[in-house]
């Protein structure tokens, strides 16, 4: 065997070792790729869930966020309706005519006049309650209509305003009169 022949199996074996070990590192390299693969399949998996999830609750949140929204500006425009309606009513009765306005206050008188010895009520009314009762006349007040009745020392005071009856009734009243405006 001469030296070439040497050289050769040398070679050989040396491209034969190196085909091996290419052969080896690509199937490293393949298992590693593949690996990576999977971890990086997995962790987008995992993502997507989270982000899934994320979106849910976002979605969920808005949905939430517009009920109430929608609840608050239907509560707004009832309020609105309710004291729409209030405001007519004292405008109706502002605007009562003389001769039910005077029934009123002495059916006011008869109920309840002897529950104090002063009484107070509108400018409107100057004229026709002092022909109603002797109590005396401590000033005119803001309302719309009715009288306030006081003892001797002040300390006892009973509102029988047109304002004080409707707001009580407003009060007592709230839910049927939404019942009949709103269903």
């Amino acid at each position: 065997m001469g030296l070439e022949d040497v050289v050769n199996d040398i070679l050989e074996q040396a491209r034969s070792k190196a085909a091996a070990i290419n052969a080896e590192a690509e199937n490293e390299a393949a298992a590693l790729i593949s690996e990576a693969q999977s971890k990086a399949d997995e962790i987008m998996q995992i993502r997507q869930v989270e982000v899934d999830a994320h979106i849910e609750r976002m979605h969920k949140q808005e949905i939430s966020s517009a009920h109430l929204e929608m609840k608050r500006a239907s509560l707004n425009a009832k309020k609105d309706v309710l004291d729409s309606v209030n405001q007519s009513a004292k405008d109706a009765i502002s605007s009562m005519p003389a001769e039910k306005n005077a029934d009123l206050l002495k059916t006011i008188l008869d109920k309840h006049g002897s529950s104090g010895t002063r009484v107070y009520f509108n400018g409107r009314d100057a004229k026709i309650v002092p022909e109603m009762t002797d109590l005396t006349y401590m000033g005119e007040i803001d309302c719309i209509g009715g009288l306030v009745f006081e003892n001797d020392d002040g300390t006892v005071r009973m509102d029988y305003t047109y304002d004080r009856i409707l707001e009580d009734v407003s009060e007592q009243s709230l839910k049927q009169i939404s019942d009949i405006l709103f269903g």
